[in-house]
């Protein structure tokens, strides 16, 4: 089973320590972001039985949030997941044809992640920018108002980070 690195672990303790005894549970969806980052970008079903322990909860309570929320990742993804909405408003705007375009661009399909492990493209449920559309999130940051050269820049960028890190 994996563990939290020291860092980690003292942060997800300082995070419980917000919520009163035996209320732990609270903690549970920022817990899942920090078990999500330190493990790959993805929470496996090892890693939340290990957040299970942590907070002393049942493993169901943990799978329960995890695969409600859409921000919660339960298969490997790319570094990048570039996040579309594609919900009425940004689609009377042109998602679809931003997700057909970054599908063409990239060689995948939704839910799918590129073979140099760089880009994952997810739909998304309403993201909650709906005067700003179309939209897409990649990793906290909203990008708005999408186009193909805006896409392209993003990508470009992405790239650019990418190759920086290695």
């Amino acid at each position: 089973m994996p563990t939290f690195s020291e860092k980690t672990l003292q942060r997800a303790n300082e995070i419980v320590s917000h919520y009163p005894a035996g209320k732990q549970k609270s903690a549970l969806l920022p817990i899942l972001h920090l078990a999500q980052r330190e493990w790959g970008g993805y929470l496996s079903t090892e890693s939340m039985d290990y957040v299970a322990q942590f907070l002393d909860i049942s493993p169901v309570e943990v799978y329960e949030v995890a695969t409600f929320y859409s921000m919660y990742n339960l298969q490997p993804v790319g570094r990048y997941v570039l996040e579309v909405c594609h919900t009425g408003p940004c689609c009377t705007v042109g998602a679809e044809n931003i997700m057909g375009y970054i599908s063409q661009k990239l060689g995948i399909k939704a839910g799918e992640t590129t073979a140099d492990g760089l880009f994952t493209l997810k739909p998304m449920e309403c993201l909650g920018a709906c005067g700003y559309g179309p939209v897409l999130q990649i990793l906290e940051k909203f990008h708005e108002h999408l186009t193909e050269q805006k896409i392209d820049d993003l990508i470009a960028e992405c790239r650019t980070k990418a190759a920086a890190l290695n």
